[in-house]
């Protein structure tokens, strides 16, 4: 007989929250009982769990002695929760980035390393990397793994929906605005995006990189297990809805060339390689990536401004698999090995 889990989506309002519960019961996760939470504000809703309706949980009278398992969306109630909810005894998987980093919390992308899964018994935690790191680390593990990768140059070109509901209503009302020849509002980003592109993405840091861009250079150093990897990102807001693009340049001690980075990327798991050199033969993140499952590559050629590099494009739906999807990969490696 198999064993079913008490659950809690904490964040379940979110985009990120609500593709979690579709995909929970999409993949018949072992289930007992669901319990979607959210801040007061969404207290007489409720959500889609499958072919049911649950009503909407207020987190502030929530007892997490009561589940076993909890995914954390959202940053703010991660951090005034987390650390309850584990001490309760409930595992929790944050997707919210608020542990990252945090001493004996591990980071997990099941296709890269699910030993990683193990070490939950340390603080009864894991953490879904950024999505940019998932995407990108989908791409590069193999081509380390066959190589050694020296030196990471990232673009990362991110969909609005990565700010949530938020970030898709602004893009559609700005368009809407300027189509109509309206002036427009700008509520959430700083600039227009409607249009536009946006070179910054979070708070910018001492150092000149954005919140977000450093926590990239320390999830793929330690997932990589690679301290001192040179990795130099860029993250760009673009006025796409669903699905980021990655352009990834890369230096390793020993040479790959395209054919050898093909054949090693063809092996991946979750990875789909569009093979043809030609116009057109490439992914994008509306054709190919939004509300699919695999990360797709595209592009890839030798770097020929370096005897060792490599470049490759790389797109998938930062919501779907940057995201929900991977928590929902670590909950169910969870519950079959460990």
């Amino acid at each position: 007989m198999i064993r079913k889990y008490t659950v809690a989506v904490v964040g379940a309002k979110t985009l990120v929250g609500e593709t979690l519960m579709e995909l929970l019961a999409e993949r018949n996760f072992p289930i007992e009982k669901l319990n979607a939470l959210a801040k007061v504000s969404f207290w007489d809703e409720d959500v889609d769990f499958g072919r049911r309706t649950l009503d909407v949980q207020d987190i502030e009278a929530f007892d997490f002695t009561t589940v076993e398992l909890a995914f954390f969306i959202e940053a703010d109630l991660a951090a005034d929760y987390g650390e309850e909810a584990a001490q309760a005894g409930c595992v929790v998987i944050d997707l919210s980035g608020h542990f990252s980093g945090r001493e004996g919390v591990p980071l997990v992308i099941p296709e890269v390393n699910p030993a990683a899964v193990s070490e939950y018994k340390n603080h009864n935690m894991l953490v879904n990397p950024l999505s940019t790191t998932i995407q990108a680390l989908m791409a590069l593990k193999p081509l380390d793994d066959a190589a050694k990768i020296t030196r990471i140059n990232i673009t990362s070109y991110q969909a609005v929906s990565s700010s949530g509901k938020a970030g898709i209503d602004e893009l559609a009302n700005q368009t809407a605005q300027l189509l109509n020849a309206r002036p427009i509002d700008t509520k959430l980003y700083p600039k227009q995006i409607a249009f536009n592109v946006l070179p910054q993405i979070n708070a910018l840091q001492d150092n000149g990189y954005t919140v977000d861009e450093n926590r990239f250079m320390q999830e793929v150093r330690s997932l990589l297990m690679s301290p001192h990897l040179g990795v130099n990102p860029t993250f760009v807001r673009v006025p796409v809805f669903f699905g980021d693009a990655l352009a990834l340049h890369i230096e390793t001690e020993h040479k790959l060339s395209t054919d050898q980075a093909y054949e090693l990327l063809r092996q991946a798991v979750g990875v789909t390689v569009m093979e043809a050199n030609e116009d057109e033969g490439y992914p994008t993140p509306v054709t190919e990536a939004a509300n699919e499952e695999a990360v797709f590559i595209g592009r890839i050629r030798e770097d020929y401004s370096h005897p060792c590099g490599l470049d490759l494009w790389v797109v998938a739906d930062n919501v779907r698999k940057g995201a929900a999807l991977n928590a929902v990969q670590i909950a169910e490696l969870l519950v079959q090995e460990w």
